[in-house]
């Protein structure tokens, strides 16, 4: 069989000097930190969306990736790229993937055939991770691209798109189970509205929870066991997306009684584009006991749209990483690059930089957040600042005893003075000494 990647060998650690760009200088799989493996805790995965299918065309430009597998079509272009697929994840260590359903089967005109073409390329992907030991660590379905979604899938108004998602998702749940993936992700790409002038909410909103719910009783129905992820994102092919951020997402699974079987896929640049630092959704999530799994990338906050640039922001990922380890790890869930090289980077070498990047800046963040876990740096300053309520008419609140009449019999004559300082500046020094000091 061909080599895709004749000129790359499987990437190695080897340590913070070293100057080859096809090395590790962070994340080492082997070492132990807080017990396990960083590979066991960080779980990578490489998307299959960005990495294999990329084209690098955007509004004012055509596709202009080199790809080792260009000159294909149809389902001859789909079995290379599973071969490339398996042969990237080998050199670059990765022992998890992702895809939606047509990043790695064509459609065809009917969604029969196009099923057809999906169960060839399963069959291939299924023998692939019988050899290799790779696995699965979510899939979903692509409902946003094909111009029969163009009005929303769940959330059409033309109940035959509503049927065709139900099909679509039914399949994907099927390809799930066989291929053993420990997660399914639902991402409403134009499960929104553009104007309100011509759209029942109401009626979009309870669609949207009842295929939730079919896929969830057909979920136990084959045996799938995997947990059922929601992606939230506020805007971006529509204007207004209906799983706009954390909170509104956990919000509408507990008002249709989907929460105990959903957890969320929270990924860093829909944080931005909604308006929120990462660690604010996964903190949000984490709170509430609904943090599931991680897109792993980044957003440009000077631009209002999608970037999925690899992450590289050391700051990002230590906060992110404390939220996760303060959740007790990713459980199922994994850190998945949905990341994609920048147009101008349009070699095959540059999908390995990329990842490289992508993976150390994780790792460095992780091995942050772990120090900081265990000096106890921000628990101790946390638990000082609330202590009042550990005590006297604090505890009297947090336990429900106390009563509006027994608050104003506390405080009527009790002068109050608030001179306690945050000293925010204080721990953003602290947490600048601990990113910055040396291995």
């Amino acid at each position: 069989m061909m080599s895709y990647f004749p000129d790359v060998k499987r990437i190695q650690y080897e340590g913070r000097k070293s100057n080859n760009p096809l090395a590790f200088k962070y994340y080492n799989p082997s070492e132990v930190v807080l017990g396990k493996t960083m590979e066991e805790q960080l779980r990578f995965a490489v998307s299959y969306w960005h990495t294999f299918t990329l084209t690098g065309a955007d509004p004012f430009g055509n596709p202009n990736m080199i790809r080792p597998w260009d000159g294909l079509s149809g389902i001859d272009l789909a079995k290379k790229r599973v071969e490339a697929a398996f042969e990237f994840m080998d050199k670059m260590g990765f022992q998890y993937f992702c895809f939606h359903d047509r990043d790695i089967a064509p459609e065809g005109d009917t969604l029969r055939e196009t099923n057809n073409n999906l169960d060839i390329i399963v069959s291939m992907i299924e023998e692939y991770m019988k050899s290799t030991g790779k696995k699965l660590l979510w899939s979903t379905q692509n409902m946003f691209s094909n111009p029969r979604f163009v009005h929303g899938a769940a959330t059409s108004p033309i109940a035959d798109v509503f049927a065709y998602a139900a099909a679509q998702v039914k399949k994907g749940l099927e390809v799930a189970l066989r291929l053993g993936a420990e997660n399914y992700v639902f991402w409403g790409g134009r499960e929104g509205y553009e104007t309100l002038l011509n759209t029942d909410m109401k009626l979009e909103l309870d669609n949207m929870a009842r295929l939730l719910q079919m896929a969830s009783e057909y979920a136990d129905k084959i045996g799938f066991k995997g947990q059922l992820l929601i992606e939230p994102k506020p805007k971006e092919p529509t204007k207004h997306q209906y799983d706009f951020d954390a909170a509104t997402t956990i919000a509408f699974l507990h008002t249709h009684g989907l929460a105990d079987r959903f957890k969320l896929n929270l990924e860093a640049n829909h944080a931005t584009l909604a308006g929120h630092t990462f660690e604010h959704e996964l903190y949000v999530a984490r709170i509430h006991g609904m943090l599931g799994s991680v897109d792993a990338n980044q957003g440009d906050p000077l631009l209002g749209w999608d970037t999925d640039e690899f992450p590289s922001d050391l700051y990002s990922t230590t906060l992110a990483m404390l939220q996760v380890l303060r959740n007790g790890g990713l459980h199922s869930g994994g850190l998945n690059f949905d990341s994609k090289v920048r147009r101008a980077s349009m070699t095959p070498i540059d999908l390995f930089y990329g990842h490289i990047l992508g993976m150390d800046s994780f790792a460095r963040g992780f091995k942050v957040a772990a120090k900081l876990v265990e000096d106890k740096v921000l628990d101790d300053v946390v638990a000082e600042r609330y202590q009042s309520y550990q005590s006297g008419i604090g505890q009297e609140i947090v336990s429900g005893n106390a009563t509006f009449q027994s608050l104003e019999d506390y405080i009527i004559d009790k002068k109050v003075s608030v001179a306690t300082s945050g000293r925010q500046e204080l721990l953003l020094a602290k947490l600048n000494q601990y990113l910055l000091e040396a291995e």
